[in-house]
């Protein structure tokens, strides 16, 4: 569990399905993945993060405002797609729309920056959203991260031409993060 002035960051609970799923039921939330899910996909995707857990010892976490509850997830992980970053570590995160515009996201993800990169001592860490994902890329940008243009790639499950195919990718390294601002 990591804890941040607002947040705590902490294994998931059965609880938090349901908010869960609600949040990836969302189509604003979810303007950029393929598509909302459903119940069952929601679950599926829970397991598959509490199952990356326990390979890797770190995952996507639940967060929890203090005193408010579940608003959605970050954390780190081995890429579940695409195949070229299978070795990375990549950062992202996911919120219910009630908790946008709130800097949630941003120290979330700090936090666990800070645990890449202190306590699993990783040398590097990659975030990749799509291009046209503004929100997203602009919490990349507070976080630190550099745009790496020439490493862009694109989801070939998407038709061509699609705005949702390109996609972004973000790096920072130990060296950058620790470096005084």
């Amino acid at each position: 569990m990591i804890e941040t002035p607002r947040l705590i960051l902490r294994p998931w609970r059965d609880a938090d399905r349901e908010p869960f799923a609600a949040l990836n039921a969302d189509p604003e939330v979810m303007a950029y993945f393929p598509k909302p899910l459903d119940r069952a996909e929601s679950d599926g995707r829970v397991d598959r993060i509490m199952t990356r857990w326990d390979q890797h010892g770190f995952c996507f976490a639940a967060i929890e405002v203090k005193d408010q509850g579940f608003v959605g997830f970050t954390g780190l992980s081995r890429p579940f797609w695409p195949p070229h970053l299978a070795d990375s570590v990549e950062i992202g995160w996911r919120l219910a729309r009630p908790a946008w515009g709130r800097g949630y996201a941003t120290e979330a993800a700090r936090a666990w920056l800070g645990y890449g990169f202190g306590t699993l001592a990783l040398d590097q860490i990659v975030a990749f959203a799509v291009a046209a994902n503004a929100r997203s890329r602009a919490v990349m940008a507070r976080l630190g991260m550099a745009h790496d243009p020439a490493a862009d790639f694109e989801d070939d499950a998407r038709p061509t031409g699609s705005p949702l195919r390109p996609l972004a990718l973000y790096r920072i390294n130990r060296r950058e993060w620790e470096a005084p601002a």
